[in-house]
């Protein structure tokens, strides 16, 4: 979890859980509500002495069953198994209010064709694909990143596939979206960095209907 001094950004917190120090990126905040209930904060706004674990589901499941929280906190406070899960929703909340912001700045394209065509224009700064699209289209626009990479045309372009193609599709306001690609601008950072914060996470509940809580 450690980077090299030249890779760190911003003040460095400590995992309760590994030990181990590192960027907040990499993190998550926790507290304790007036009952001593852990509450996450991923907005890092929550008042209160903050309790961070490490951004994958593991360790945040170990810290709610070993009583890391507790521990850290040197008070009683309430972590049920169901805390991972929490997590992983509001994870896939920010992600996917993050591509409706986008949409919304006119920084995202949809569809196979519109996002083959920013491919080839160079005009693509992350490729993001629902986590249950068909492999074809995925390694077809995935190839084609790669020819564009060589000819030098684009960099390195992340590929994201954190979300399923349901909640593509209600953060867009349309029905299942497989293929969108992010322009270059000011909304980048902000998108990439909260897919790939979920990304990191890990998936594990597959939604029953469209709705992301």
């Amino acid at each position: 979890m450690k980077k090299p001094d030249a890779e760190r950004e911003g003040p460095e917190r400590r995992c309760i859980v590994s030990g181990e120090s590192g960027g907040k990126d990499g993190l998550i905040r926790f507290v304790l509500d007036p009952e001593g209930q852990v509450v996450p904060d991923l907005a890092e706004k929550l008042p209160g002495r903050g309790l961070w674990v490490t951004a994958v589901r593991e360790m945040v499941e170990k810290a709610a069953l070993k009583g890391h929280f507790a521990k850290a906190a040197k008070a009683p406070a309430k972590a049920g198994p169901e805390l991972a899960d929490l997590v992983e929703r509001l994870l896939a909340r920010r992600a996917a209010d993050a591509l409706g912001l986008a949409r919304k700045a006119g920084a995202l394209e949809t569809g196979f064709e519109k996002v083959l065509t920013a491919i080839e224009r160079g005009r693509i700064a992350a490729l993001v694909e629902a986590r249950d699209g068909a492999e074809d289209g995925r390694r077809k626009l995935e190839q084609r990143l790669r020819v564009v990479k060589e000819q030098g045309i684009l960099g390195d372009v992340p590929v994201l596939s954190p979300l399923w193609a349901d909640e593509m599709g209600l953060a867009l306001g349309r029905g299942n979206v497989i293929h969108a690609a992010l322009i270059p601008g000011r909304m980048q950072a902000k998108v990439v960095a909260d897919l790939a914060r979920l990304a990191r996470y890990g998936r594990k509940l597959r939604p029953e209907n469209a709705r992301v809580m």
